[in-house]
C-alpha cells in the first residue's frame, strides 16, 4: 500500500452502524468469512452497533453469509442490503422494507446496446437469475452466488416487468465501451457501473448502497455520519462518499481509498476488516 493511502483513524472509533460489502472486502479470496471475522463482528454486535451485510449480491445470495456471521437473531443484526442498494431486507420479519426497480424500457434499451456489442445480459430476482441463452459469464455468476440460471424464450417481454438490477457480462475492455455508451443514453434512467472488471451492472436512478443506508440509518433514527461502510470498488462509491467513517480496503480501487476517511492496514485475504474493527473499533 502506497504512503498516500495510510490513513488510518487517531484513536477509538465508535460507529453506530457497521456496513460490510462482501466480494474482496469480507469475503476472503477463497470467498469465504474467516473465524477471526465472525468473532470481531459478534463482539461489535455485542456493542450494539448494528451489522448490515451490503452487497451486490440478490437477497437470496446473501443468507449464507448472514448465518455465517451469527448476529440476525440480534435487533442489531436484523437488516441486509442487495443487489447494490436496491432491496433493505428486515431479516426478522422476511419481508423487504425498501426495493427499486429499473424500468422495462431502461432494460431494453441496455440490452439491445449490449447486443450490439455481441454481449449477453442477465436479471435477477431475490433467488433466480434470469437470461436468455446459457453463457460462460452466466454460469459462473450462479456459481459465484449459488443461485440457480432460468432460461427465458420471451426475454425482451420478460424484462418489462422491471428489475433491480441488470448484469451484463464480457470482455472487460468491450464492457469499458458500452459502459460510457450507456451512461450517456441512459442518464437520469439508470445508474451504470463496472463492479467486476467482466461484470457491467445497469441499477435504478439515485439508488446505490449509500442511499439504501440513508433510508435505513432514517429508519433507525441514525445519523450516516456515524455509519462505518467497508468497500473496495466503484459499487461500493455511493456508501463510501456518504458513511462519515467509510474505509477502504487496502486492496480497493484507488479511486475508493481516495474517497474513503480510512483505509485498512490489510488486504481482504489478510482480514482486513477484521484487523481494522480490532484495532479501532473494540479497543
Amino acid at each position: 500500500m502506497g504512503t498516500e493511502f495510510q490513513k488510518l483513524p487517531a484513536g477509538k472509533i465508535v460507529p453506530k452502524l457497521m456496513a460490510l460489502d462482501l466480494d474482496d472486502s469480507l469475503l476472503k479470496d477463497d470467498l469465504l468469512i474467516s473465524d477471526r471475522a465472525v468473532e470481531a463482528i459478534k463482539k461489535a454486535a455485542a456493542q450494539k452497533i448494528y451489522i448490515v451485510i451490503c452487497s451486490g449480491r440478490a437477497p437470496a445470495a446473501l443468507l449464507p453469509f448472514v448465518r455465517r456471521l451469527d448476529v440476525a437473531g440480534l435487533e442489531w443484526g436484523r437488516y441486509a442490503v442487495a443487489s447494490n442498494g436496491s432491496v433493505v431486507m428486515d431479516l426478522h420479519e422476511r419481508r423487504e422494507i425498501y426495493s427499486v426497480k429499473v424500468g422495462g424500457d431502461a432494460l431494453l434499451r441496455a440490452k439491445r446496446a449490449a447486443a450490439d456489442f455481441g454481449l449477453p445480459c442477465q436479471v435477477y430476482s431475490s433467488s433466480t437469475i434470469y437470461t436468455e441463452k446459457e453463457n460462460e459469464y452466466t454460469l459462473m455468476d450462479s456459481k459465484l452466488t449459488g443461485l440457480p440460471v432460468e432460461y427465458v424464450k420471451n426475454f425482451d417481454e420478460f424484462l418489462n416487468n422491471g428489475f433491480a438490477k441488470m448484469m451484463i457480462t464480457g470482455d472487460p475492455q468491450i464492457l469499458k465501451g458500452l459502459r460510457d455508451k450507456l451512461a450517456e443514453e441512459l442518464l437520469g434512467k439508470a445508474v451504470v457501473l463496472i463492479s467486476k472488471p467482466y461484470f457491467l451492472e445497469v441499477l435504478p436512478a439515485n439508488c446505490g448502497k449509500g442511499e439504501a443506508l440513508e433510508f435505513l440509518c432514517g429508519r433507525l433514527g441514525i445519523s450516516i455520519k456515524d455509519a462505518m461502510a467497508f468497500g473496495d470498488s466503484m459499487n461500493d462509491e455511493s456508501m463510501i462518499v456518504k458513511c462519515g467513517l467509510s474505509v477502504a480496503m487496502s486492496n480497493g480501487l484507488d479511486k475508493i481509498k481516495e474517497e474513503a476517511a480510512f483505509v485498512t492496514r490489510l488486504t481482504n485475504d489478510q482480514d482486513g476488516i477484521a484487523d481494522f474493527v480490532e484495532q479501532f473499533v473494540l479497543i
